[in-house]
């Protein structure tokens, strides 16, 4: 099947697009499938972010309650070197915010927090995740892919988010139904040579009973 791929500038039917992040909460609305804070990364973060060898970029899973998340992603940059300096202090401050917003929005008292550099094709099947609701941003290389699908197949439009831009996501287990048909996936990049620095969030609300 071919695929139209287009960059975020109109989401698709049940994507709310917000420009701040406090409009965020647009995805709390009846028949909001997912919500883009549309924004770019400050250039020279993103320049340094892209320079920097692969093996620099810090990586790890944890679950912690919101309040640990600024130690935590401290210890993750530490045991993967990455460079001191004011790129290192916006993006650590970066990820402590989207994880302090997407909590509150939540009410979520854990959060499994995930760091990924990916260099191949990583979920590059378009679905929807076994959760709540998820937090996904790319802050070096191609942003999550997405559409809407009526029969399970893959979209014929396909939606790209900014690098830089966080996306929520609804999964199977959020209440509402039916569900929308909003499939995504990790952008196909085996063989090019990039490599995408992936942060990912997940509501836990009893952190015992999650593996």
């Amino acid at each position: 099947m071919s695929f139209v791929r287009e960059t975020v500038r109109d989401g698709a039917v049940g994507v709310g697009l917000a420009d701040d992040l406090a409009s965020l909460s647009t995805f709390l609305q009846p028949g909001c499938a997912a919500a883009i804070w549309r924004r770019q990364t400050p250039r020279g973060v993103q320049n340094w972010l892209d320079r920097l060898h692969p093996d620099l970029l810090p990586r790890g899973r944890v679950i912690l309650p919101p309040n640990a998340v600024p130690d935590a992603i401290e210890h993750l940059c530490d045991l993967a070197c990455l460079p001191a300096g004011s790129e290192r202090d916006w993006f650590q401050s970066d990820v402590i915010l989207l994880a302090d917003m997407f909590a509150n929005l939540l009410s979520a008292k854990f959060l499994r927090l995930r760091m990924d550099v990916v260099t191949n094709n990583a979920c590059r099947k378009f679905h929807i995740d076994a959760i709540t609701a998820r937090l996904v941003c790319t802050y070096r290389g191609t942003g999550t892919q997405y559409g809407l699908s009526t029969d399970g197949t893959d979209p014929r439009r396909v939606f790209t988010v900014q690098t830089g831009a966080p996306i929520l996501l609804r999964g199977t287990l959020w209440p509402e139904q039916p569900r929308s048909g909003l499939l995504h996936r990790s952008p196909p990049i085996e063989g090019t040579g990039e490599t995408r620095l992936v942060l990912v969030l997940d509501p836990v609300f009893d952190p015992e009973d999650d593996g």
